[in-house]
């Protein structure tokens, strides 16, 4: 990620948290738009295209986002993305500002490893435990190793929560060699 991205990501993150907007609609705006730019290579073509004048590729835009719905912030941010020809980057630029809605949302990731698929109600209650240990809201990613008998392995950061069958045998083994 480059630094400009960063400043756009960032500078756009600040406008929609004092404008109070819903960070996850704002996000779902600008990903609806470059969708919609990346599924129609004329329309990509047209607003790259720098002999068109920036009147015109406005009116375009303009009816894009009427036809989407975004707050006006959005609309305004793409209007500068589009001034200054930075539509190449707006992956990039989206990616970042998913980062710092994260950010200001203290959410953290977290990565959980099971023996087994856990069901939905299993889900809603580990993940409801996993945010009370990192502070705040969580997005889980989860992953199987069969190896671990039972049990969980939270990762948050760098912090490892082992409850698995399989740790506490390993720890039961390290008490017993000690012993």
């Amino acid at each position: 990620m480059s630094v400009v991205t960063l400043r756009y990501a960032h500078a756009f993150g600040d406008v929609a948290k004092a404008a109070n907007l819903d960070a996850a609609i704002a996000q779902q705006q600008l990903k609806d738009f470059a969708d919609t730019l990346n599924g129609s290579p004329e329309l990509r073509e047209f607003l790259m295209n720098p002999s068109v004048p920036a009147t015109e590729k406005l009116r375009i835009v303009d009816a894009v986002v009427a036809r989407i719905g975004v707050y006006p912030q959005v609309r305004n941010f793409i209007a500068i993305i589009m001034k200054n020809e930075r539509f190449e980057d707006l992956h990039e630029i989206l990616a970042e500002y998913a980062e710092v809605v994260d950010q200001q949302g203290n959410v953290s990731d977290a990565e959980v490893t099971t023996a087994r698929p856990l069901q939905d109600d299993d889900r809603v209650e580990l993940e409801a435990r996993i945010a009370t240990l990192a502070g705040g809201p969580i997005r889980a990613t989860y992953h199987q190793d069969s190896t671990l008998l039972g049990g969980v392995i939270v990762r948050i950061g760098s912090t490892v929560y082992d409850g698995s069958v399989k740790g506490q045998l390993q720890q039961l083994k390290q008490k017993l060699v000690n012993a």
